[in-house]
């Protein structure tokens, strides 16, 4: 239809005559033939001939030349060149927000309309939201939230806003891909508990490895879990840990006494990695170490980033801070492959994933050994130092909650006269529990939790699609007041009772819940006894403000004064 009337359009241009205007001997001239011609049509500015925004738009679709103007038939006058570009700013003007929208929606069409149908099948429809602009989908609006105002619980508080609270599912583009929100307890367990319709998939698996527990399915991931479970996890291995772990910590307090003034931030991830460095790997403190420490602070960096391996990036940079990290544990693998009968083992967790085998009594490959460790260094560092870091803020906030931390811990302290506190002695510090579960919670380490839908699944009317991501908002969950009473308070005796089922998911849940989750309460509960019952500290900077990427920190870095008691 619009190429017919295009057609007629040309047609009275032609002849001169008609709906643009007064006959034109100059239309006649310039074409010479009565056929629509893409290379001699001349529109007669002299003659004033004004075109509608619709026929020209018509003509533009039509992939027309348009020999506006001709000096060599015609003088053109200032009026006349004013016309010709009112008729271009006309229409572009009418082209931009044609554009603009299909820009806006075009996530929305590209991937929603496909599920649509099957929607329509099933009788449900996809949970309400917006799938925002090609490539960059949501960031831009996830980034305005969580980087530039700081404030990233309206990123989810504005959805409900907007589309109402429905089932607690929204839809969206986030990290490279198209996804379901989910930011409801109840959601959250479904998901959670359906391992066979929801598989774990990080967003970027060549960071952690695709051989790592956290990215492999099935028998593997069963293999592989059952063995660090036992190594870390379990109440016998928890008393080995113990001891092992509180001479770097001791060390590491009396070290921040004698500086008097430290980053908080720092240096609970010094010490952190030297503990993780020595169970995990046999690395003492040193270069090496250090080295590594620099390493995994990059890699770490760059998992929530968005997937773009282009030099400058921080995706790019944990590649290339990964590589290397790997070629450091690959040396210390060969070296005991060549030592093994030479020299004793050192009983940590490379040494148990060299000697681990499936049930056909098959080893792992070294990559699969390789990827396995800086997958546990990932999972065990970066969160354990961060909660380390943020007990330091919320006591220095909160003297009343460290008052009673100290009335707790002292007696136990002065009982013990220099020896290591046992796991089943940490177990019986109640209140020092307390103050963990609070510190992990409001300290909101990991804000989302990723999933792969592996089909069509339906939940309350809605559904979520095959490949598209689960976005698990667990962050959301810790500081909605529908869950927490005054959620964004330090206040450890909320957990004289459980949490709402659904709603404390730091560790995430299901049969992929962190496999190291009593290994880092066990580590945070040390570090608060000998914290609580030997030293004082204070904020240098207590109205520092929060940033909250990659990870949620102080921008100064919890910088403290620190002493002795």
């Amino acid at each position: 239809m619009a190429r017919s009337f295009a057609t007629a359009v040309l047609g009275s241009w032609m002849q001169g005559e008609g709906a643009f205007g007064e006959r034109s001997a100059m239309g006649r001239r310039a074409i010479g033939c009565r056929k629509v011609c893409r290379h001699c049509i001349t529109i007669p500015l002299a003659q004033k001939i004004k075109l509608s925004v619709d026929s020209l738009v018509v003509l533009v679709y039509m992939n027309l030349e348009l020999q506006v103007i001709c000096l060599t038939d015609m003088e053109i006058s200032a009026q006349d060149l004013e016309i010709g570009m009112d008729v271009t700013v006309a229409v572009w003007v009418s082209l931009v927000p044609l554009l603009a929208s299909l820009l806006w929606w075009w996530n929305d069409l590209w991937f929603g309309l496909p599920v649509r149908r099957r929607c329509s099948a099933s009788g449900t429809k996809l949970p309400p939201g917006h799938m925002g602009v090609p490539f960059l989908g949501e960031m831009l609006n996830f980034l305005w939230y969580f980087k530039l105002l700081r404030r990233p619980d309206d990123y989810i508080n504005s959805k409900r806003r907007k589309y109402g609270d429905g089932v607690g599912m929204y839809r969206s583009h986030l990290f490279g891909s198209p996804a379901i929100i989910a930011c409801s307890p109840s959601v959250n367990k479904f998901v959670f508990q359906s391992d066979a319709n929801f598989i774990m998939e990080w967003p970027a698996v060549e960071i952690v490895g695709s051989s790592s527990m956290v990215t492999v399915q099935g028998k593997a991931h069963t293999r592989l879990r059952t063995l660090v479970s036992r190594a870390i996890n379990q109440p016998d291995a928890l008393r080995r840990i113990a001891p092992l772990f509180q001479p770097r910590v001791i060390a590491a307090l009396q070290s921040w006494a004698e500086k008097g003034r430290i980053l908080g931030f720092n240096e609970a991830k010094k010490v952190t990695f030297e503990n993780i460095g020595m169970f995990f790997a046999g690395f003492e403190p040193g270069p090496v170490l250090d080295t590594l420490d620099e390493l995994f602070a990059g890699l770490i960096h760059g998992i929530r980033a968005y997937p773009v391996d282009i030099p400058g990036t921080a995706y790019h940079h944990a590649l290339q801070c990964r590589k290397k990290a790997v070629g450091i544990f690959r040396e210390e693998l060969e070296k005991r492959k060549r030592n093994q009968n030479c020299a004793e083992a050192k009983n940590d967790l490379l040494d148990e994933l060299m000697q681990l085998k499936d049930d056909e009594g098959k080893q792992l490959s070294d990559i699969e050994v390789l990827d396995n460790i800086v997958g546990f260094v990932v999972a065990g560092y970066g969160t354990t130092s961060l909660a380390k870091m943020w007990a330091l803020y919320y006591l220095a906030k909160y003297p009343n909650v460290l008052q009673k931390l100290r009335e707790e811990n002292m007696p136990l302290a002065k009982k013990k006269t220099g020896d290591l506190i046992t796991s089943d002695e940490i177990a019986k510090l109640k209140y020092t529990n307390m103050v963990v579960e609070e510190t992990i919670r409001l300290a909101n380490i990991a804000a989302v939790v990723f999933r792969t839908a592996t089909k069509d699944v339906d939940y309350k009317g809605y559904k979520i699609p095959k490949g598209w991501k689960v976005l698990l908002w667990v962050r959301y969950l810790h500081t909605n007041p529908e869950n927490f009473e005054d959620p964004m308070c330090f206040n450890p005796e909320r957990w004289k009772e459980p949490a709402k089922p659904g709603a404390y998911q730091v560790f995430g849940g299901g049969s992929r819940v962190c496999v190291g989750n009593m290994l880092a309460r066990l580590q945070l509960a040390i570090f608060l006894h000998h914290l609580s019952a030997g030293y004082k500290w204070e904020l240098v900077n207590p109205e520092s403000e929060t940033s909250y990427l990659s990870h949620p920190k102080p921008v100064d870095g919890v910088e403290i004064s620190f002493s002795k008691l």
